[in-house]
């Protein structure tokens, strides 16, 4: 696979292959660390704006009531099955 690189990812992989990088005595700490701080990064939520009729809106809750789940997190949850193949829309 031919990738392009940018100048600075050039620059890394030059310092790579020159043989002066070394690896760093907390190894294994670090891997966590920058794991624990991409898993955090991909949990990361965004604020929306959709419109819904108001009809929509009042069942919504009074499901979310039903649930006991918030109706922000049964639409997230709808979001996320959908987008993960789980449910399909009808149009």
């Amino acid at each position: 696979m031919n990738q392009i690189l940018n100048a600075e990812e050039k620059e890394i992989v030059e310092y790579i292959e020159s043989g002066k990088a070394q690896s760093i005595a907390n190894l294994s700490d670090e891997k966590n660390r920058f794991q624990n701080l991409a898993k955090a990064y991909s949990l990361k939520k965004k604020a929306i704006n959709i419109r819904l009729p108001e009809s929509d809106i009042y069942a919504l809750k009074q499901k979310s009531l039903e649930s006991g789940l918030s109706y922000q997190n049964i639409i997230q949850s709808l979001v996320h099955q959908y987008i993960q193949g789980k449910i399909k829309a009808s149009f």
